[in-house]
């Protein structure tokens, strides 16, 4: 079985694949301070209430955005599932090429989308994922990593609206009834949903027209993430979201790649 681990600047999700299905998927707030045996004790009590055993974890890779993460993550590895992981970087067998200027500079949460997307939905598409930022991928015809656009994500920019302005309270994120609030939390609601409404739209309509080589309706529109369902209910620019993007990536790197050798007899603290 595969412990695929998939570590953002939020949230940590560890999922397990039996070779034919997901049998678990779990997340944890991130914390780069979080040891390798306090990942465990938490991990191994999930895997035992879904009737695994640390025995059954054969393969583990990850992917991560956040480095200072990466160390305990190994250790929880070698350590507890006696398997070397497979950390997802741009010098692995994608089975495409990263047509940027510096492909080590690409998140690997962005590669494993494109590689994710493109064998589920084939090309050319753009990928977008809500999560702490809100990215926009753009995959070829022939899977080609292509490039992107970044923005603040949701999340973020309402945390940063209630920091910044006194009088403006902490809002959670819905869709509103209306456009125009008739008070302060409706017209802030508004504002964040109809204003990523737009800027999905705008920004998907400008990557369309500067791909001229695609016509508009071959350049599919896929998104994951927490969110992804609710701003799809708001624009018809969202044609599929698929909330295992990037686990399937995941799954999917490591098929197309060996396992690194472990051995017992290696420093379990190597970086």
């Amino acid at each position: 079985m595969l412990l695929a681990v998939d570590a953002g600047n939020t949230n940590v999700v560890f999922a397990v694949h039996d070779g034919t299905e997901w049998r678990g998927r779990w997340r944890i707030r991130t914390d780069a301070e979080r040891t390798s045996d306090e990942y465990a004790v938490w991990l191994l009590t999930l895997l035992q209430h879904s009737g695994l055993k640390p025995s059954d974890i054969t393969r583990c890779v990850i992917g991560t955005v956040v480095p200072a993460a990466l160390y305990n993550l190994r250790r929880l590895s070698r350590e507890w599932f006696d398997c070397e992981p497979l950390v997802a970087r741009a010098h692995l067998d994608w089975g495409f090429d990263i047509r940027v200027d510096a492909p080590h500079e690409v998140g690997a949460d962005r590669l494993l989308n494109a590689l994710a997307a493109h064998h589920t939905y084939g090309g050319p598409l753009i990928v977008i994922d809500f999560g702490t930022a809100t990215t926009f991928d753009v995959v070829g015809r022939d899977g080609a990593y292509l490039g992107g656009v970044i923005a603040p994500g949701i999340n973020l920019s309402i945390e940063a609206l209630h920091r910044a302005a006194a009088r403006l309270p902490r809002i959670g994120i819905g869709r509103p009834q209306a456009v125009v609030g008739r008070n302060t939390v409706a017209a802030m609601q508004s504002g964040i949903y109809w204003g990523y409404v737009g800027l999905i739209e705008g920004i998907v309509a400008r990557i369309r027209a500067e791909q001229e080589e695609y016509p508009v309706g071959d350049l599919k529109v896929i998104a994951t993430g927490g969110l992804a369902p609710l701003f799809a209910e708001g624009t018809t620019v969202i044609e599929t979201t698929d909330q295992d993007t990037t686990l399937d990536g995941l799954r999917l790197l490591a098929a197309r790649n060996p396992a690194p050798i472990f051995t017992r007899t290696a420093r379990r603290d190597d970086p």
